[in-house]
């Protein structure tokens, strides 16, 4: 499965999620590939200190290169890559219907999909009930950006749990 993780600068939530998702199917043998990018980008931009720390503070996440890390553009080539785009707020939900409307139908707000996709479907099934609801920024995932290092933790430890049941959802399906 071809997943893109969406925040606005990815420097951030976008960051920590793919290098999860990322851990979880190395771990699980997962046939995943993931990408990170934004809605609004400094293209070429290193990850913050602080996301890298919040990084290094979640032990189950084992050894990456962060600092190859660099800032990335959503483009029309990762909509079209992408299976799903697993967004952090209802922002970027709506950044991809209005500049890629063929990415409408597999773009979805992490924290909705993990809370109302029905569990006993299939990643598709899920997937398609989801995508086409309109997104609440009540599952919006807070962006740390200007916050302090316990910030950025929080943040990690959020989307730590949220990617794990994320996987437990997706299963390794591909789409």
């Amino acid at each position: 499965m071809n997943i893109v993780t969406l925040c606005t600068g990815n420097v951030a939530r976008s960051v920590m999620l793919a290098y999860m998702l990322t851990t979880l199917a190395e771990v699980d043998g997962l046939d995943w590939q993931i990408r990170s990018a934004g809605t609004h980008v400094i293209e070429g931009s290193a990850m913050s200190s602080r996301t890298r720390d919040a990084l290094l503070g979640v032990s189950d996440l084992g050894e990456h290169r962060y600092g190859a890390h660099r800032s990335h553009q959503l483009t029309i080539e990762d909509v079209t890559w992408a299976d799903v785009i697993v967004t952090s707020e209802a922002n970027h939900v709506h950044f991809v219907r209005t500049n890629f409307p063929n990415g409408t139908l597999k773009s979805v707000l992490l924290q909705q999909f993990l809370r109302e996709a029905p569990r006993d479907a299939s990643f598709d099934e899920q997937l398609g009930v989801v995508a086409v609801r309109e997104p609440s920024k009540f599952f919006d995932v807070d962006d740390p950006a200007g916050g302090d290092q316990e910030t950025y933790d929080a943040c990690a430890r959020d989307l730590w749990a949220m990617a794990k049941d994320f996987r437990a959802m997706a299963g390794g399906e591909c789409t």
